[in-house]
């Protein structure tokens, strides 16, 4: 308040405007107002007239293109006066309103320099053209309220003065939301809807289009930063990204700093094409100006309608604002307000000096200077609607309607105000013409009404609802004209994901794109590829990776590539899943053929062995050995090279028990039998020596019974295995690409591996009885050949052991087939391959003669040892 003093005294100091007139006389009139008496009447201060000097030649460089270097007339600005006029005479036409009060207005025209804004509202107070200090020609006051706009800043300024007296003051400019909070601005109003859905209508148009690579211009004020800060976090939740941020510094409405050549350097070396504009139009304008001679921008503008600029027309030549986006808050034609506006003219509103300028610039009317009006030689039928488009419009602006919504705030106010007073006095006869001005504010506050043509009027910003908004598109014209065509709608209110809607054939985009323009940092990644954040870059700047193993991107820009089930694999190009073959192990296989032709060849060997023992069963190096038992070992060495079969082909449950039950019974009985040769053979040597007397436990064939026990313990274990966790069909999905191998589960590997043990400890010691014998004196003696094949049957386990482990799939089992058919011949040819050869080739060494000489001699010399 002090500072409001202050200033109205600094102001009233002033050489230039301290007049001291004698005079008992008020001057009623000033050179640019329009009275119309009512009841009650609403003031409105509109920047309609300016003038300054014109020059031919301009330094384009220097020249702040806010500034108002020329005498002339805003028709756009106009048409708030016009708009208040409809407002006014449809309230005094509407019986439910007001009934009985005539409203009434004045309009004042607004200068742009702060101390003629200063002595124009003292006018208004005072009633006088000129500013006398503590002196008013105003003997009774019936304004209720008034407009003022179209900027916050001069709104301020006039509610410096306005405030003192607790007056009513509606801004119809831009919502402003850095002022909301403020508790100084009680007695002012903004009737413009907020904005505060704007972010999000801007970031939904980004994702629609794919840009998340966008500039911002912004001024350099707290305007500037608390947009800055609400715009990040909006597009923090889409993923999209600020490329710079560009500020310009203002005083007011003024430019004070033009946008440096780094500046330009910047935004036109960036890969952004979206650039958003937040701030007064000379940001654009001057931008323009700046790069019209050394540039050619294929940027896209982004702005909203609050600052867009009423002049904008007159740059089209340089066709940098072709295809720029605006939003506007969306609101429903006025239904009459296009036939009031062609129906005015001079004739029927002679009161109105604005009219008469218009006509006397643009339709060749003679004009009296001293009344400034106009009086011959006019266009006949003359009308608004012939204007220019870049002069006057005809469709009613976003500043025209808040002035209408303002009025009819004001008018629902003063009958909320009046049925009040009628509650309270019923009885009493109230005079308009004595009215209190701050005696409105609780009803200004309260009022929530709905306007002609049912659109809600609120001034309290708490209530205020997010307005939908239109987006229009400019396009321009070689003939310098621009036509503001709708290309989409963002409606708040909407489920998410419906709020944004746009016709994209009906944009026209900047010159240069023959396409929807892309604004990316990097383009998105293919499919087939994932993107990889960079460090210290935004989440827009990233590189692409392909894929991982047996995953998959089938769109573009994902973060993460999915993986495929398990079911199926990723193609080479990692695009798509595709689903796995099923195979086994088959006959057919390079794998299934080697070890069938093995298993049959060493089976086919085996048989021949045995017909070679049977045909020579009376030699003496068959006799030798214990006929039996090498009938029935190389009987189960037989079943053994046939046992791998089992392993081949499709897998089913008999098969998966029998492969495991039968490699455990058939070696058990293959080893059981070796064990029985090796004690057959140690006995042969100890009970026949000298000394002995218990012969009988070698012809009652006791070491035969090792065979029956040992399998009884394997079919126990065996017994047990099934019992418990038998082995099952099962489904190995990884070990080969694109294939789904089917095999056999072991159920439980613990007794597998204790299966593997069993046969161990028999091997190892068949091994060490045999080991132990192969000294003693016989020619046909076999432990020596029994020892190495034990040798190698446990080597061959030993191995199997970790090659099993890292193998899987089809190698796996052949593994175990490989093992299986590897330790039984062993057996075979170690044991059995040299008593055939000495029957077949080497007959003359199975003699029974020279074999005793051999022994006795060998025996002799065991003995001396």
């Amino acid at each position: 308040m002090l500072l409001s003093w202050l200033l109205i005294v600094w102001f009233l100091q002033m050489p230039t405007f301290t007049w001291i007139i004698a005079t008992h006389i008020c001057p009623t009139d000033t050179k640019y107002l329009i009275y119309s008496d009512g009841t009650v009447v609403i003031g409105a201060f509109f920047p309609i007239l300016h003038n300054s000097l014109v020059r031919t030649t301009t330094d384009w460089k220097y020249f702040p293109m806010d500034s108002d270097n020329y005498f002339g007339m805003s028709g756009r600005n106009y048409q708030l006066v016009l708009a208040m006029l409809f407002a006014i005479n449809e309230i005094n036409l509407n019986s439910h309103i007001l009934p009985n009060t005539s409203l009434g207005l004045e309009i004042y025209n607004l200068p742009a320099i702060g101390r003629n804004i200063f002595r124009t509202v003292f006018s208004w107070l005072t009633g006088l053209s000129s500013v006398i200090p503590n002196y008013t020609c105003r003997k009774e006051s019936n304004s209720a309220a008034t407009l003022t706009g179209v900027s916050w800043k001069t709104s301020e300024t006039i509610w410096t003065i306005l405030d003192l007296y607790k007056f009513p003051q509606l801004t119809f400019g831009p919502f402003d939301p850095v002022q909301i909070d403020r508790n100084q601005f009680q007695s002012l109003y903004q009737v413009a809807p907020k904005d505060t859905a704007l972010l999000s209508g801007i970031a939904s148009l980004m994702l629609h289009f794919n840009w998340n690579w966008v500039g911002l211009l912004i001024p350099d004020d707290q305007r500037g930063a608390q947009f800055l800060s609400d715009f990040r976090k909006e597009l923090d939740k889409t993923k999209i990204c600020i490329a710079f941020v560009k500020t310009v510094l203002y005083l007011g409405e003024t430019l004070l700093r033009l946008i440096s050549q780094d500046h330009i350097h910047i935004i036109e070396s960036s890969t952004a094409d979206v650039i958003v504009i937040y701030g007064p139009t000379s940001i654009l304008l001057t931008l323009i100006e700046n790069t019209y001679r050394t540039y050619n921008k294929k940027k896209i503008w982004v702005m909203s309608t609050k600052w867009f600029c009423p002049n904008l027309e007159l740059y089209n030549m340089l066709e940098l604002t072709h295809g720029a986006l605006i939003f506007s808050p969306h609101y429903k034609e006025i239904v009459g307000f296009k036939k009031f506006m062609l129906e005015a003219t001079p004739i029927k509103y002679p009161e109105d000096i604005f009219l008469h300028l218009l006509w006397y610039w643009h339709f060749n009317c003679s004009f009296l200077h001293s009344e400034c009006k106009i009086f011959e030689n006019c266009l006949q039928n003359a009308s608004l609607e012939l204007l220019p488009g870049n002069i006057f419009t005809m469709t009613m602006t976003e500043e025209s309607y808040n002035v209408y919504n303002a009025v009819y705030a004001v008018a629902h106010s003063l009958h909320e105000e009046t049925l009040s007073q009628i509650q309270f006095q019923p009885q009493a006869n109230i005079d308009r013409t004595l009215l209190f001005p701050w005696q409105l504010h609780p009803f200004l506050k309260k009022i929530q009404v709905k306007n002609s043509v049912g659109d809600h009027v609120v001034l309290d910003w708490k209530r205020k609802a997010d307005p939908e908004y239109d987006i229009t598109n400019i396009w321009n014209f070689p003939t310098g004209l621009s036509l503001l065509v709708k290309v989409g709608t963002f409606v708040p209110s909407a489920p998410k994901g419906e709020q944004l809607s746009m016709s994209e054939y009906m944009i026209s985009w900047p010159i240069g794109f023959t396409e929807i323009p892309h604004s990316v940092c990097t383009e998105s990644c293919n499919p087939g590829f994932r993107k990889v954040v960079l460090e210290s870059k935004p989440t827009c700047c990233f590189d692409c990776t392909p894929c991982p193993d047996n995953e998959i991107s089938n769109e573009t820009g994902l973060d993460h590539c999915v993986h495929c089930p398990e079911t199926h694999y990723a193609n080479a190009e990692k695009r798509h899943c595709l689903k796995k073959t099923v195979t086994f192990l088959y006959y057919n296989d390079p794998l299934g053929k080697g070890i069938t032709l093995l298993s049959i060849g060493f089976s086919t060997l085996t048989a021949l062995f045995i017909w070679v023992f049977v045909d020579h069963r009376g030699t003496p190096i068959i006799k030798a050995n214990n006929r039996s038992l090498s009938y029935i070992l190389l009987i189960t060495l037989i079943l053994c090279f046939l046992c791998p079969l089992l392993f081949i082909g499709l897998p089913n449950t008999a098969t998966c028990i029998m492969q495991q039950y039968m490699f455990g019974l058939l070696f058990t009985v293959a080893l059981s039998t070796v064990l029985a040769k090796t004690i057959t053979v140690v006995m042969a040597f100890k009970i026949t020596a000298p000394g002995r007397k218990i012969r009988w436990l070698l012809t009652s064939q006791v070491p035969k019974f090792a065979i029956p026990i040992c399998t009884l313990i394997q079919v126990l274990l065996s017994g047990i295995w099934l019992g418990t966790s038998p082995p099952f069909i099962d489904k190995d999905y990884h070990s080969e690409h694109g294939h789904i191998i089917i095999l056999c589960n072991k159920g439980s590997y613990i007794y597998f591996y204790c299966t593997l043990a069993y046969l161990g400890v028999m091997a190892f010691g068949s091994y060490l009885l045999a080991f132990l014998s192969r000294r003693l004196p016989d020619r046909f003696n076999e432990s020596k050949s029994l020892a190495f094949s034990m040798l190698v049957f446990c080597s061959v386990w030993v191995m199997f052991l970790p090659v099993y482990h890292s193998t899987s799939g089809k190698v796996m089992v052949a593994m175990e087939m490989f093992s299986i058919l590897a330790s039984s011949a062993s057996i075979l040819i170690i044991v059995f391959a040299p008593k055939c050869y000495i029957v077949l080739f080497r007959p003359e060494l199975n003699i029974l003669t020279h074999n005793r000489d051999k022994r006795h001699h060998r025996s002799k010399t065991f003995l001396k040892t």
